[in-house]
C-alpha cells in the first residue's frame, strides 16, 4: 500500500491530500530516510511523521485496505 494511503486510513492524518503533501515536503520518513507518497508500506516499517509542534514516530503492524475507526489504530503501535 502507498505510503499516503496507509497513513489516512491508519488515521495518522486525516486526509490523502495532507499526506501527499506532508511527503512531498520532507515532513515523513521511513526507516530514517524521507520517503515520497509512492512508497511501499511493509510490516515492520518505522514511521516519523513531522507535523505541527510534535511528531510521531510509529511502527507498521498491520496493512489494510480499510479499516473502520475502532480498528485504525491497531494498524500501528507507538515507538518510544
Amino acid at each position: 500500500m502507498r505510503l499516503d494511503k496507509y497513513l489516512k486510513v491508519s488515521r495518522l492524518i486525516k486526509r490523502r491530500t495532507v499526506a501527499n503533501e506532508a511527503c512531498d515536503g520532507g515532513l515523513v520518513s521511513v526507516n530514517g530516510k524521507v520517503a515520497r507518497a509512492s512508497y511501499e508500506v511493509k510490516i515492520g516499517d518505522i514511521l516519523e511523521i513531522n507535523l505541527g509542534s510534535r511528531g510521531v514516530k510509529v511502527q507498521v503492524v498491520a496493512v489494510e485496505d480499510n479499516a473502520r475507526k475502532e480498528t485504525a489504530s491497531a494498524m500501528y503501535k507507538e515507538v518510544l
